[in-house]
């Protein structure tokens, strides 16, 4: 499945990205019980795990502080960081999976959610074409 770049333009146009930037942000529906949400995150390689903010787990009816708590670092000021395991479904192009995602009050309330190595580098095969600003997912076998 294939999926464009999503293209933030800049409030003025910059000598080195132009007048937008282009970030891998995906469509996906994430599930946990009877509670489906439409949401959108951000492919990150960097990310050691697919992780929301705290307030995006209550929309869903997570008891955020109730999950497995473990450390996280990264461009967060302040480190370590904590977050929440919860079991939840992501659906990406009618492509199903249960994974362990993180969620956390640390992170930026009105960010993206991040698509980490485990929960989906595990799940798909991801092909990154800045210049045709196309994201290709391959579902894991």
């Amino acid at each position: 499945m294939k999926f464009r770049y999503f293209k933030f333009p800049l409030p003025e146009k910059s000598e080195f990205f132009g007048a937008s930037i282009l970030r891998p942000i995906i469509p996906l529906d994430v599930t946990v019980g009877d509670i489906t949400v439409a949401y959108a995150a951000l492919i990150d390689s960097g990310a050691d795990f697919c992780i929301f903010d705290s307030g995006f787990g209550e929309i869903l009816g997570i008891d955020v502080q109730s999950g497995k708590r473990i450390q996280f670092g990264g461009v967060q000021a302040n480190m370590p960081s904590q977050a929440y395991l919860h079991e939840i479904t992501i659906s990406i192009g009618g492509s199903r999976h249960k994974i362990l995602a993180g969620f956390s009050y640390d992170i930026a309330s009105h960010g993206y959610g991040l698509l980490g190595q485990k929960g989906f580098f595990d799940k798909f095969i991801v092909k990154f074409d800045l210049l045709k600003e196309e994201i290709e997912l391959k579902e894991r076998k």
